[in-house]
């Protein structure tokens, strides 16, 4: 490869120095850096175990070299490529990646679904708690008031919102980088046909949940500085005026935050698979999203109303069970709000968010982590390393 960052798939670190089989990429560094280029005293592919799967196991006739050594041939107009995972090696297509994402869940659901039921009951336990005992009780709203008194009442209003969300947002964010790290491992694995069990991406992820962590927070604090700057001239000036620049600053931060968040989407999995510090993985997801921003911000869009349609699927008929129930009804959640809702209504919601939380998070993390692979498929050939890393035949010694 030309000065770019070797995969590093997780078991490869030099440190680790505990699966001797797995070939060891020399350390990753940006492109703004010396080269990083593959180390020339790696094992041969004859000495790896490559997976079983049909057509690439021992005896398999080794893959007919193409341009740039890729395997070429009719596949329903799309290159033919070896598969030893869950995704071709090759450019992938949006039905790919999603298909990738959920045979991830399918091959290796023991460890996926575990970890995220694990992860969701604990989170929306937490989050119950919360709204149960620590939120403050909602400010009480005369709907004869008018003027300043009524714009007085929408602000405490408004305030009180953001104050009930708040809490709800961070332990979701908490519990989806957790997710996020320990997943990423178990697709990495899975692009390489490998088994991995959920002690083992847990031992891979641990050492870089601090640097998530910091990468996670630096994004949201960026996003609150950008709605911050968009709406307080407009909150500032205060009359109509103010009112119509508030939303036009709205307007303005949300196309250049969604800008920002697409450039960055792919910082997680470079700084878990490429091991990679904040500011590097930052950079690499600018680099491998640019020229193809418009693609990426479509299939995160793709991704996010899949999520909505099963959010909403399964989250209405355990509201309506949660509001049956509960027997206050809609009625006293208009009069009373959130916190007029009993432990029954908590709990039987709290049960459906698990449930939309186990399904949406495999999915979620396993496109973001497969669009990294498509995109350094795409610009950097990563293929051909995965196929070597793989035991693949006939992609032995090849650059």
């Amino acid at each position: 490869m030309n000065d770019t960052p070797g995969w590093a798939p997780p078991g490869s670190a030099p440190s680790d120095g505990q699966e001797t089989g797995i070939p060891r990429p020399s350390e990753p560094v940006d492109s703004s850096g010396p080269a990083g280029n593959w180390s020339s005293t790696q094992p041969p592919a004859g000495q790896w175990s490559p997976p079983s799967s049909p057509g690439t196991g021992p005896g398999a006739p080794p893959p007919a070299p193409g341009w740039g050594g890729r395997p070429q041939g009719p596949d329903w107009g799309r290159p033919h490529a070896a598969r030893p995972g869950v995704i071709p090696l090759r450019p992938l297509g949006v039905g790919e990646i999603l298909d990738g994402a959920v045979s991830t869940m399918r091959a290796h659901w023991r460890t996926v679904l575990g970890l995220t039921l694990a992860v969701s009951v604990i989170a929306q336990t937490a989050i119950i708690l919360v709204q149960r005992y620590l939120l403050p009780d909602p400010p009480s709203i005369d709907a004869d008031a008018t003027g300043s008194e009524a714009l007085r009442q929408t602000a405490d209003s408004l305030r009180a919102s953001l104050l009930d969300l708040g809490p709800s947002v961070l332990i979701t964010m908490l519990a989806t980088l957790f997710t996020t790290a320990v997943l990423t491992v178990v697709i990495s694995r899975s692009v390489l046909g490998r088994p991995v069990t959920l002690s083992d991406a847990w031992t891979e992820a641990r050492p870089r949940l601090l640097r998530l962590l910091g990468l996670t927070l630096l994004l949201a604090v960026m996003a609150v500085a950008i709605m911050a700057v968009g709406l307080l001239p407009g909150f500032l000036l205060g009359d109509t005026a103010g009112l119509g620049l508030a939303f036009l600053g709205l307007l303005a931060a949300c196309v250049v935050l969604a800008w920002l968040m697409v450039r960055f989407s792919l910082a997680s999995p470079a700084l878990m698979l490429e091991r990679q510090s904040i500011t590097a993985s930052m950079r690499r997801s600018a680099k491998l999203v640019r020229g193809a921003w418009w693609r990426t911000f479509g299939i995160l869009v793709l991704t996010w109303l899949l999520t909505l349609i099963v959010a909403v699927v399964i989250g209405i008929p355990f509201g309506i069970i949660a509001m049956v129930v509960d027997g206050g009804g809609i009625s006293a959640f208009l009069t009373d709000g959130a916190n007029s809702f009993g432990w029954s209504f908590l709990i039987v919601s709290g049960i459906g968010d698990v449930v939309v939380a186990t399904i949406t998070y495999p999915l979620s993390a396993g496109v973001t982590a497969l669009l990294y692979v498509d995109q350094r498929i795409r610009r950097e050939a990563l293929d051909l390393e995965l196929a070597r890393a793989a035991g693949l035949p006939g992609y032995d010694n090849r650059s």
